[in-house]
């Protein structure tokens, strides 16, 4: 089982940048593959980025993200993150931490996490 809490999101101004957390709380942690979604309303959630088990892995971004968002894990403090840079508006979205735990590699596929938190609101003003 696990457990997962996000927090860091909030508004800020096009540009300008943000750092999501995700704390996990479970055994599993260290073993597992860890992802970023986001969701708006009326449309499907996306991947974001993902990252294998081991710090210093793999990892794994969408092309509308890639160059700004970095993620990342600290599994000493069973936490991982994604710093987000040059926001846009376009990035607005409640962002969902989640968890894969059968493999441990890094997926943009949404149906192979087990695991899900309750989503952090980014907005990001023009």
């Amino acid at each position: 089982q696990l457990q997962l809490d996000e927090s860091g999101g909030g508004l800020v101004q096009a540009g300008g940048s943000l750092r999501l957390s995700c704390l996990a709380s479970g055994r599993t942690f260290g073993s597992a593959a860890m992802g970023w979604f986001r969701q708006t309303p009326g449309k499907e959630r996306e991947f974001v980025a993902a990252i294998s088990w081991w710090s210093g892995s793999s990892t794994y971004y969408a092309d509308s993200v890639k160059g700004r968002f970095t993620i990342s894990r600290d599994n000493a403090k069973n936490t991982v993150y994604l710093q987000m840079n040059s926001l846009k508006p376009e990035d607005t979205a409640v962002y969902y931490c989640a968890a894969e735990t059968n493999r441990g590699i890094a997926t943009p596929q949404i149906h192979e996490y087990d695991y899900w938190g309750q989503g952090t609101q980014v907005t990001v003003s023009s």
